[in-house]
């Protein structure tokens, strides 16, 4: 073995993050610099960057396919050859180790290090892994700066000055929700991608991504998670239908999440409708219905939680100036498509699980929508919804400190500001008291 390949060794820590002592990377021992760099070393990486990959080492480590990232990684000179071989020989050479060791090595790879590396798994076709991080760099002007110093915690808001969990709140039953059981709950996952011919709906490109990141989140908030992909709007009634007749008694919570095309529909409390694969919708009033406390008496007292990317309508919202804007919202070459589709009055009564008049008063109801009643919602091919990916990333910062409320105001101040064409997120909330997510 070479004597910098010893060099080059570190000492293997967790994935949960890249410790203090870590050893010196290639431009520490000093590495003669990039060509075009003008003779000086490589800038550090940015400590923003920095943190974004080790809040994501953990799953980089499981989900990185690096056998197909090394030419990527050589042909824009992250790395020499030399280094991937001592990449390649970490720990006992497995993918994992190998994982393990490129994410830590890239820390010390220079300020574009971060930016490259996720061209990188785009050529690769790793889009979901891309789209992460992609999304925690871009949106991290939308996140509240947490204040340095301690505030008194403001039980009646669910915030907490100093970015802890409010522990009192979280521990008065009278005001919280519990969500103490170990899963919390059931999640389960609807992602309508391919719709049939007969339908004249598109093929929803990119929904794949905002299902990955769905899935991921929620399995880290404790939650079973499950995916059934392109169901008719008869199979999303029974999924639904089995979902609700499953013994929830031993579990806090349930969530479903549904990622489709979707319309304007009649209502009495909860506008909209989703499609299925075969073009026919299913109203958003039912499927909260069917899990009601006679459907659902497991449920009963518990919440239950609907996250809903579809289009509300076909209305495009161009917005109205204000004083402040932000122009470097709108992504260069981005063609964002909508999730919108015609009223169908015709399909109304097609698979009525339960009739509409018979809905009861909703309580413990949470239902979050990615756009206003009417209006469409938007999703890019390569990145996924403004929705999805705005809520992922605000739950990853703020889930484990602020209630389900203050998180989805969050996340309509960040889409509101996307894009030449506007999105609002809205939400219903029916909840008798505040749900904090179980983050530990």
């Amino acid at each position: 073995m070479r004597p910098e390949s010893v060099l080059l060794r570190v000492s293997r820590g967790s994935d949960a993050g890249a410790g203090p002592g870590a050893r010196a990377g290639p431009r520490d021992l000093g590495e003669p610099p990039r060509p075009g760099s003008g003779g000086r070393r490589l800038l550090a990486m940015d400590e923003a960057d920095r943190l974004i990959l080790r809040r994501h080492r953990r799953l980089l480590v499981e989900k990185l396919q690096v056998d197909q990232l090394w030419d990527a990684l050589l042909s824009r000179e992250l790395f020499k050859p030399h280094m991937i071989e001592d990449i390649q020989r970490a720990g006992c050479g497995s993918r994992r180790d190998q994982a393990r060791q490129l994410i830590t090595d890239l820390e010390s790879r220079g300020s574009q290090a971060f930016p490259l590396f996720i061209s990188c798994l785009e050529e690769t076709g790793q889009c979901m892994l891309a789209s992460i991080l992609q999304t925690n760099r871009q949106t991290e002007k939308f996140l509240i700066p947490k204040p340095k110093d301690p505030r008194p915690v403001d039980v009646g808001s669910g915030g907490s000055g100093d970015g802890r969990a409010p522990e009192i709140l979280r521990r008065n039953t009278d005001l919280a929700y519990v969500m103490s059981t170990e899963p919390c709950g059931h999640c389960l996952i609807i992602n309508n991608v391919n719709f049939s011919p007969e339908s004249r709906l598109s093929t929803r490109t990119g929904s794949d991504i905002d299902c990955g990141k769905l899935q991921l989140r929620f399995s880290s908030l404790h939650f079973m998670v499950e995916v059934k992909r392109d169901l008719t709007a008869k199979e999303m009634g029974l999924a639904l239908l089995e979902l609700a007749r499953r013994d929830h008694g031993a579990l806090d919570c349930c969530v479903v999440v549904i990622l489709s095309h979707g319309c304007q529909a009649s209502h009495l409390q909860f506008p909209g409708a989703v499609y299925g694969t075969d073009g026919y919708p299913v109203s958003l009033e039912k499927i909260v219905n069917i899990f009601n406390g006679t459907s659902c008496p497991s449920l009963g007292g518990k919440p239950k939680l609907f996250f809903i990317q579809a289009c509300g309508g076909e209305q495009k919202d161009h917005g109205f100036e204000v004083a402040s804007t932000s122009p470097e919202e709108e992504s260069p070459g981005s063609n964002p498509e909508s999730d919108a589709t015609p009223f169908q009055e015709d399909a109304w009564t097609f698979d009525q699980v339960d009739a509409v008049s018979s809905l009861p008063t909703p309580s413990d109801i949470f239902v979050s929508y990615s756009t206003f009643p009417g209006f469409v919602s938007w999703r890019e091919p390569k990145r996924g919804s403004w929705y999805v990916e705005t809520l992922d990333d605000i739950f990853e910062h703020w889930a484990h400190s602020e209630d389900l409320q203050s998180l989805l105001l969050r996340v309509a101040n960040a889409v509101s500001g996307k894009g030449i064409y506007k999105q609002m997120p809205g939400f219903f909330n029916f909840l008798r008291k505040k749900l904090f997510f179980k983050t530990s």
